[in-house]
């Protein structure tokens, strides 16, 4: 791929990212949940913004799944009992500047299947 269209892609991917986020904040009652996706994994974790801590997180290497629909449920199913256990029922959800489709869509559904509200 060309240099000029990666640093297209770069770009508006961190525009995209800096709006999202721009609009939300979590804090310890209501933390913010936030993914994170690659070609061969996926992560995702539970913020509180006010101290900057990291309440609770799923990885997808630890679980053995790949970056796909199938493995983001399971990485959200994991996450939504970490997040019960820790007396958490609503978050703010952080698309991290991806699109809201395929994995990340799948994954926000397991998450409201699992007992989450957001």
């Amino acid at each position: 791929m060309l240099k000029s269209i990666q640093k297209t892609k770069n770009r508006r991917y961190m525009q995209r990212k800096r709006r999202v986020r721009g609009n939300i904040f979590g804090c310890e009652t209501t933390p913010r949940v936030t993914v994170f996706r690659s070609n061969k994994h996926f992560y995702a974790q539970a913020i509180d913004d006010t101290k900057g801590h990291t309440l609770a997180y799923s990885d997808g290497i630890k679980l053995g799944v790949k970056a796909n629909k199938d493995g983001a449920t399971t990485v959200a199913k994991d996450l939504g009992e970490k997040l019960k256990a820790a007396g958490i029922e609503t978050i703010v959800f952080d698309r991290n500047g991806y699109l809201y489709h395929g994995v990340v869509a799948s994954f926000a559904e397991a998450l409201r299947e699992s007992g989450i509200k957001f």
